[in-house]
Order: structure tokens, then sequence, then C-alpha cells
């Protein structure tokens, strides 16, 4: 007799309340261990390995690759314990399943803790394990018409009749748009595994009702030759969309570009920012790089980029200028000046931007930073990040003259209170020593919460990273 257990999505900390599926690592009817990832999912912060707590055989899954999941939300079912029925199921994994423990494993998950959960007994169906270890099927049949109801029967899917019986959905996004959009799930054949009803299977029956409403909006009667009829309805009002929108395509603001769009609109929202700039010569700080490079041989190590240097003046400018390293507490109405500079820098990958941190910057040297600028790096562009990586900056670095543009005006990384942008270095005429010359230059945006400091404390910053950028020896004596 074996003992199913519920693996629900954990709390994966930092205030996320929801997390996309984007792999399963596990099928039906697998043999996990203990601790081993089972799915990697998504957040608006990074991409995670989910461990699951229980030893066994997988029963059931949750959730299509692709579809979001609730904190709290059943992931998947495994039978634990001594099993001899689950083992033929297996195909021949009934030796790998025998004494697993019913227990939580002891490890933690960023949030969630090692308690064992509420687990219900129920019996393992040899039929639908062997079943569902044949097919991968991706989620039981009889999948609950409530949201948060108990897990099902891993069972055989098939298409639900229009008039009674369960509705074949597994995931709460799918159901949440139906309401929204007051579609019938009963009317629907799923086009998932075993006529599993997909988000897709959703959005296409939604634009072929739209398709159909907006066919008919075309033979109503013009305004000036008689009344039109009245608006039964908000959502048939939504329905007559403009021609130009026919062809819009629709764009989901979540994961990392939702929780982009939503800080954004929040520092906007929240944040009396201004932004001053100045122009400075790079040229010795160039020639700086380059002979530190030079000085470190073939076998000296890694390169000290430029970003590195920049993140180096940061700090020492912070050190002096503190106001800006700093955030407001609006409840308490007080500034809270930060003693520790953990150096924040954008970084653009093909998930969208990301500002992983630098912990403790103001006791880096400039090799050190690069080191970890460069770890962080890589481990973004491979979606590895975890959300520790990626929060609890204190001030952001936002070099945008990789992209060939001179100057921005940058938005703050809410909560803090300042962040400073770099435009590209290129040759430009310059008044050198009072002759005119060709100079390396680049432009240098400070934008900064006005709450925390007025402009003479943001001139000041801005003008010693200025005076470091054209002189480096001047950073020579705060190190």
């Amino acid at each position: 007799m074996a003992r199913v257990c519920e693996f629900k999505l954990p709390d994966l900390g930092e205030g996320l309340t929801e997390a996309e599926i984007v792999r399963w690592l596990v099928e039906v009817g697998d043999v996990v261990a203990v601790d081993q990832p089972v799915v990697e999912v998504e957040t608006a912060k990074a991409m995670v390995e989910v461990p699951c707590p229980y030893g066994g055989v997988v029963t059931a899954r949750f959730g299509e690759e692709g579809s979001e999941l609730p904190v709290g939300a059943p992931l998947l079912t495994v039978a634990v314990g001594e099993d001899e029925e689950a083992g033929p199921g297996t195909g021949g994994g009934s030796g790998a399943s025998e004494g697993a423990s019913a227990e939580s494993s002891g490890n933690v998950l960023v949030g969630y803790g090692t308690g064992a959960p509420v687990a219900r007994r129920r019996r393992v169906r040899p039929a639908a394990v062997a079943g569902a270890s044949g097919r991968g099927a991706a989620a039981p049949a009889s999948a609950p018409v409530a949201d948060s109801a108990p897990a099902p029967e891993p069972v055989s899917v098939s298409v639900p009749d229009v008039a009674v019986g369960p509705v074949a959905v597994v995931s709460p996004l799918v159901r949440k748009l139906a309401r929204q959009h007051e579609l019938d799930l009963r009317s629907l054949a799923g086009s998932g595994p075993d006529g599993l009803i997909l988000r897709a299977d959703v959005e296409a029956a939604i634009r072929a009702r739209d398709e159909v409403a907006l066919s008919s909006a075309t033979t109503l009667p013009r305004l000036d030759s008689a009344p039109a009829p009245a608006v039964q309805s908000t959502q048939a009002a939504q329905m007559v969309r403009p021609t130009a929108e026919e062809g819009a395509r629709r764009i989901p603001l979540r994961g990392v570009r939702g929780a982009v769009a939503d800080k954004l609109a929040r520092s906007r929202r929240e944040i009396p920012d201004a932004t001053c700039w100045v122009d400075a010569d790079a040229t010795e700080l160039m020639a700086a790089r380059a002979a530190m490079n030079a000085a470190g041989g073939p076998s000296g190590g890694p390169k000290v980029s430029v970003l590195a240097l920049l993140a180096r003046i940061c700090s020492a400018a912070l050190a002096r200028f503190p106001e800006l390293n700093s955030t407001v507490d609006m409840e308490a109405r007080e500034i809270v000046r930060l003693p520790e500079i953990h150096l924040g820098f954008a970084a653009q990958t093909e998930r969208g931007l990301v500002v992983p941190v630098v912990r403790d910057a103001q006791a880096r040297n400039a090799e050190s930073i690069g080191a970890e600028i460069a770890r962080l790096t890589e481990a973004a562009r491979a979606g590895r990040l975890t959300p520790a990586e990626l929060t609890g900056g204190t001030f952001t670095l936002n070099n945008y003259g990789v992209f060939g543009v001179d100057g921005s005006t940058p938005i703050i990384n809410h909560p803090e209170a300042a962040m400073l942008g770099v435009g590209r270095i290129v040759p430009k005429p310059w008044v050198h020593q009072g002759e005119l010359a060709v100079r390396q230059v680049v432009q240098l945006s400070l934008t900064f919460d006005h709450r925390v400091c007025d402009g003479g404390t943001a001139g000041g910053f801005l003008r010693y990273v200025a005076d470091c950028v054209e002189q480096p020896a001047v950073l020579l004596r705060t190190l």
C-alpha cells in the first residue's frame, strides 16, 4: 500500500506569488529520489529548478509547459512508501521506490520549509501509472472544476461531454482566462494530450468568437442614418474593435518582462526623479585600463573591463556622497542611508533586462568587481541567477553605450535613490590643454531621487565620477 503525497509550488521568496512552468524534468510514472529536481520554473526574478521533497513514483503532473501557477498550487503527486503495485508500471523501477519516505527532505528552497505537508492516503492504480508512463501525459484527466480543489486520481483523459462530466483543464490560468471572457470550457475540445484543454485552445476560441462579432458589427446601420442598437454589455462593446487592431499581436507581460514593467511603472509613479549629465574625456581612463591589462601579462588573470573601472569609481563616489546610497521610507517619512554598497548593473539577456547585484562593492578592487560582474553576466545569460543575486541593490550602473548610443535618461531601479548611465566612448573633437584634439569622449547621466538630495549633491557626485574618468589618478586618494 502506497501513500500519495501532493507537492505544491513552494514560496520561492522575495514576494513572488506565481511562476511559469518552463520545462518538466520528470514524466508521470518516473521514479524520483528525495530532493531530485522535478520541474524548471521561471519567476519574475530568475529560472529555478524546484526539487521534490519526496521519493517515489510520480503519479500526476499539474500544468503545461508555458502555463503559470500560483504559489501553493499542486505541482505533482508522488506515491511514496513500499509500493509493490507501482513497480511494474514504472518499467522495472519497483526496487527504486522501496523504502521511500513521506517525510520532508530537510533541504530548503528559498522560502519553503522542511515540515512535512499533510498527505492524503490513496491507492495507486497500477494501470493508471503504467498508462501514464507509456504516454508521458502531462496531467491527470479528471481535473476538478475548482481552482484550489484536491489533486485528482491519475486516470485516462478523454474529451469531456458538453453537457455533463468534468472539464479536462489543469491550469488555473486557463480557467481564469475562460472566466474572464465568459467562455464555457465544456464547449471546447482540447488539443493537449488526451484532450487536455490548453491556453492556446481558449485563446483560439476567444479569437474566433471576436471575429464573428466583428463580422456582425460591419452590418450595423450607420449612426447618421438610424439609431444604433444599444450595447447589451461591456464585453459586447469590447468585441467591436477598430479595424487597425484586427491584426494586432498581444504579448503577455509576465515573467521577467512583467516584473520589469511593474518596477519601472512604480519608479515613475513614486519617485520624483531628476537627471543631470556631463561629457567627460575618457582618454586617460582607457590608457590606464590598457596599462593594467598589459601589466597582468598573458597569464596575469582576467582583463579589467571598462565597466569594472566605472563600478569602482562609483563605489568611491558613493563613499563621498552617501546620500545617493539610500532609500526612502515614506511610511516613516525617513531617508534610510545604507551602510554597504550593493552595486547593480544592467544586463540584457534573451529573457529581457535583468539587474544582477555585486555585493559589498565598497570592499572590492576593480579586479574583484570585474570578476564578479563576469560571473553574474554569464549566469544571467544562462538563466541561472538566483533571486538573491537579483535583489538588494543600493545603486545601479547602466552601460547603455554597448548599444551604440551616446546618452539616455535612466529610470531609477526602485527602491534605490539613483542610477548612473554611461554612453558609448567614441573619438570626438575636444579641447585638450588649450588645443583642439581628437579624444575619447563619453557622456555620463545621473538620475537621482530628489527627495534624498538636492542638485548640488547630485552634481558633486557626477563631477567626481567625471574627474576620475578624466584623471584616474584622482581615484588613488580613495584606495
